[in-house]
């Protein structure tokens, strides 16, 4: 037999219908405006009349446990959430694409152009100190990685480049970076007052180098060649 205002279930456990009353419905949209958690006390002075809050919070809260929406109490501050099992319905993935700051991109240019380099190096070359968290970035990017310890005291980290930057910038090696001959043709420096030894130290310089001694043989190859031609010709 089934009674007026109560429900049996086939177990016979029986459950009394929820009714919200006036100053649960108060306590609910106060909770549900609120930009923030609000504590008991918070509660209680937004409220028409003097009640018994906490008790009014135990049963809302286990009136909205089975729903989408739960309210939930952090540190005695009470919050309407969404349920943690839908809260994958709720994730948002989006790219958010973000300019590198001045001192990044100076601080990246020196290190490409002067690898390996200390911070105090680089610090030297702007001719200011930057952030902490400057080249924090770059690694992060992977464009920047550390390379070991100067022989000095102090032994200071040197930083360098990876291949993540090359990746990044479609280079097949470091010397196919601008020279400095190739930036004051595009009008982006003073070429006649940069002294080229500073565009490119370590790896850099050393392709360059590299590059120079091919040439070299190559001239070489040449000569000996027309060399060997003109004997046999006047043989």
């Amino acid at each position: 037999m089934i009674k007026k205002g109560k429900v049996t279930k086939k177990d016979n456990v029986v459950n009394f219908p929820t009714k919200i009353n006036d100053l649960d419905k108060e306590i609910e949209a106060v909770i549900f405006a609120a930009a923030e958690p609000l504590d008991v006390d918070t509660i209680e002075s937004k409220i028409s009349k003097k009640a018994n809050v906490a008790k009014s919070l135990e049963k809302l809260q286990q009136e909205y446990s089975s729903r989408g929406i739960n309210l939930v109490c952090i540190k005695n501050k009470w919050s309407f959430r969404t349920s943690p099992k839908l809260s994958t319905l709720m994730t948002q993935e989006k790219t958010v694409e973000k300019k590198l700051s001045r001192a990044a991109i100076e601080t990246l240019a020196i290190i490409v152009y002067h690898q390996p380099v200390t911070r105090a190096e680089i610090e030297e070359i702007r001719g200011v100190a930057f952030g902490t968290n400057t080249l924090e970035i770059l690694m992060e990017l992977d464009w920047v990685k550390p390379g070991g310890r100067k022989d000095v005291p102090g032994k200071p980290i040197q930083y360098l480049t990876t291949d993540g930057f090359l990746s990044h910038f479609n280079l097949q090696k470091l010397s196919d970076l601008p020279t400095v001959d190739e930036l004051g043709a595009a009008g982006l420096i003073d070429s006649s007052s940069v002294d080229n030894a500073i565009f490119g130290t370590s790896k850099f310089f050393k392709e360059k180098q590299d590059e120079k001694k091919e040439d070299i043989y190559s001239n070489i190859d040449e000569m000996l060649n027309s060399t060997l031609d003109e004997e046999e010709k006047d043989s």
